[in-house]
């Protein structure tokens, strides 16, 4: 890697774990869950909270694409959300659907946020990565991510791809903004 280069990603770096306090929406897609035994959806926010994040709100969700629809939409409303992330109904089954809910939202697709996802997942998982259809993207200026339900999926998309990066995206979602992040 050149100097130049190492050094501007060595200072995004630095900024991004510089910004504290992002408030999260997490969105669980579930036929069968129940809070109490929402496993995915406590280690996101575990993780949001750990990383110096919060969760302003949280949601247990059935695989439905109108219910999805409107509990992302009331996400949205609140203006104290950043970051949204939703957890199952990625896989390719009938009943998942959240991908076409979420592609109707993004303005600005994150390609590399599935292709990186589904990479590292390969070499967890082998050929069943193909499976998964995690994408993310931005909505205006926020961001939003899909991650499949497992929580070794969560964990691998939070910890080596969401977190370490979220507040670069944030900075950058909003830095022309007068009196912006960035």
């Amino acid at each position: 890697m050149n100097k130049g280069i190492e050094s501007s990603y060595r200072d995004h770096q630095k900024q991004s774990n510089e910004v504290q306090g992002i408030g999260f929406a997490v969105i669980t897609l579930s036929d069968t869950r129940t809070p109490a035994d929402d496993k995915s959806g406590q280690l996101i926010q575990q993780m949001i909270h750990e990383a110096g994040h919060q969760t302003v709100c949280y949601e247990l969700v059935p695989d439905d694409p109108e219910r999805i629809d409107a509990a992302i939409n009331e996400a949205l409303a609140n203006r104290s959300v950043e970051v949204l992330i939703t957890n199952g109904s990625t896989g390719i089954s009938y009943r998942d659907t959240v991908v076409e809910v979420v592609s109707q939202f993004l303005e600005k697709e994150l390609k590399g946020f599935g292709e990186l996802f589904r990479n590292l997942s390969y070499e967890e998982i082998g050929p069943a990565a193909m499976l998964s259809r995690a994408i993310g993207g931005t909505i205006g200026r926020r961001a939003m991510f899909s991650l499949p339900g497992s929580s070794n999926a969560v964990r691998l998309g939070m910890k080596q791809l969401i977190l370490p990066q979220v507040g670069h995206i944030i900075q950058e979602l909003n830095k022309d903004l007068p009196g912006g992040l960035g």
